[in-house]
């Protein structure tokens, strides 16, 4: 076991950079934004945690793969916490994550409201198939040009 002196807030985010997204998992809790915060604090570790919409089917998932792993890591007391408010937004994933993102196949979330490009072949020529993907965050989107259909993640 690890004693508590013997990790840092830095070491904790470190490991949650390890636990991908049960609905995307090429990309990480961290670099989704769904962790806001870390503190350590003597024996007690807290981690806040906020849902990319509310009643998302993920979350029970999520905070178990943050038990188990931080519990892996030696951390005997955890403070898992969720909030709600402010609400997540696209605007808290992180550069990589949207990288990640399209080179796993996912359009990245864009101000305009649509994908910029194909992430198969790049090209701008797309079309909405639907509002509504594999889940309640996505969007059906299809290129015109390779004819390739993708999901592009909603910005909100």
């Amino acid at each position: 076991m690890v004693s508590a002196q013997a990790f840092t807030t830095e070491q904790v985010w470190q490991w949650l950079e390890q636990i991908a997204d049960p609905e995307i998992p090429v990309i990480s809790i961290v670099d989704l934004g769904v962790v806001r915060e870390v503190r350590v604090n003597d024996n007690q570790v807290s981690v806040v945690i906020t849902p990319t919409y509310s009643g998302c089917p993920a979350m029970r998932e999520i905070e178990s793969n943050i038990s188990t792993e931080l519990a892996r890591r030696g951390i005997q007391h955890l403070n898992l916490e969720t909030k709600i408010a402010p609400a997540w937004t696209t605007d808290w994933m992180s550069d990589e994550g949207r990288i990640k993102l399209e080179s796993y196949g996912i359009a990245a979330p864009e101000a305009s409201g649509g994908p910029k490009r194909c992430p198969q072949c790049q090209s701008n020529q797309l079309e909405k198939i639907s509002q509504f993907g594999s889940t309640p965050c996505k969007a059906q989107w299809r290129c015109l040009d390779c004819l390739e259909p993708f999901e592009y993640f909603k910005c909100l």
